[in-house]
């Protein structure tokens, strides 16, 4: 007998094969579905490129859908200051254009309380409830934005849906953390570390990256301009908070590190793409909004709604972005709401048509 004979397979044994190849290529191919986009930024070989998942991308496409606009009634007639009382910020519209406004801004902030989330009715000239306090102080805020933040928000430009989206408090927000907790001083200063964050994606990096950031001015640095020991002042726990800032930013544009960097020289900004200042200017635009607005309100904002160091709310990227590159995917919802620019620019801009 010949020890060496093979035996050939049957057709169905061939054609089971055939199907546990198939199965097994099925399985693997729900591992990740549909096969991920990639999108070139830079010269080959240099790894600057994005890459999209489609089913996520549908996903963020569908939540950054811009809402339907009412139609502007026009600015002939009486102004809302000559109609209305105790109106401080929107005077210079006309009746229509007023309540034109005051409705979009309950859709966008409050359909559900409707006017009442931010009046005592019926007496809207009230000012007793903090959230009309508020509301006054925030249509100033997109005022400034959208006047003053053009290198951030360039012609785009932002209403009050591009944060709440529908809800009195937007999504993303956040409040200072505790530097020392309880418990925390038998290895030194945590820094919010190995307590894994969705802040900064789930990471062990410090979960408050903001306060250095975007309330204070700490440089936004991995390492010093200088060698050690003349100039260098980045320790790595400095490196660890810019690491945190980074990934907030990734994750709340949806977007990887080459969006804003070349991966040859992370800090050189010449061969940067232009993203990187379009960015540059939208931290410091949340510094400011951030001193400028959201912390004089302290005492507007009753106690439940600050956080555990008895802190308002505040602003970071993922309050616009929400997951895309473009709040909104970019939809120009500003230029439909000229009264959102500054009163004299928005006066000019009418005047003009």
């Amino acid at each position: 007998m010949n020890m060496h004979t093979t035996h050939k397979p049957s057709w169905m044994g061939r054609m089971a094969q055939g199907l546990g190849l198939a199965l097994v290529g099925l399985l693997l191919a729900g591992c990740e579905r549909p096969i991920p986009e990639s999108v070139q930024s830079g010269y080959r070989g240099t790894g600057m490129a994005q890459i999209y998942n489609a089913r996520l991308l549908e996903v963020k496409t569908d939540l950054n859908q811009p809402p339907a606009v009412i139609p502007s009634p026009g600015s002939d007639g009486p102004k809302a200051s000559q109609a209305y009382k105790n109106v401080k910020v929107l005077g210079n519209l006309s009746v229509g254009e007023f309540n034109r406004l005051m409705v979009s801004m309950t859709n966008w902030v409050a359909p559900n309380e409707g006017c009442a989330y931010c009046h005592q009715l019926p007496n809207f000239e009230d000012d007793s409830k903090y959230t009309k306090v508020v509301a006054r102080r925030m249509v100033e805020m997109t005022q400034h934005i959208n006047a003053d933040w053009q290198p951030h928000v360039a012609q785009t430009g932002v209403t009050c849906y591009t944060c709440h989206r529908g809800e009195p408090v937007p999504k993303a927000i956040w409040f200072k953390s505790d530097p020392q907790p309880q418990g925390s001083n038998f290895i030194g200063d945590k820094a919010g570390q190995n307590e894994p964050s969705a802040v900064v994606n789930l990471s062990s990096l410090p979960n408050d990256p903001f306060t250095p950031f975007l309330l204070g001015d700490l440089n936004i640095r991995v390492n010093g301009p200088t060698a050690l020991p003349s100039g260098n002042r980045q320790s790595i726990k400095q490196a660890e908070w810019t690491y945190g800032l980074m990934t907030h930013m990734s994750t709340a544009l949806g977007v990887n590190c080459t969006y804003c960097h070349n991966t040859q020289s992370f800090q050189n900004w010449e061969n940067s793409p232009p993203q990187r200042v379009t960015a540059w200017h939208g931290i410091r635009m949340a510094r400011d909004l951030n001193l400028t607005y959201m912390e004089p309100l302290t005492e507007v904002f009753p106690a439940h709604r600050k956080g555990a160091l008895g802190d308002v709310a505040k602003l970071n990227c993922a309050t616009c972005h929400q997951g895309a590159y473009k709040p909104l995917n970019g939809a120009p919802m500003a230029k439909d709401f000229p009264e959102l620019l500054k009163p004299a620019l928005a006066a000019a801009k009418v005047a003009s048509k």
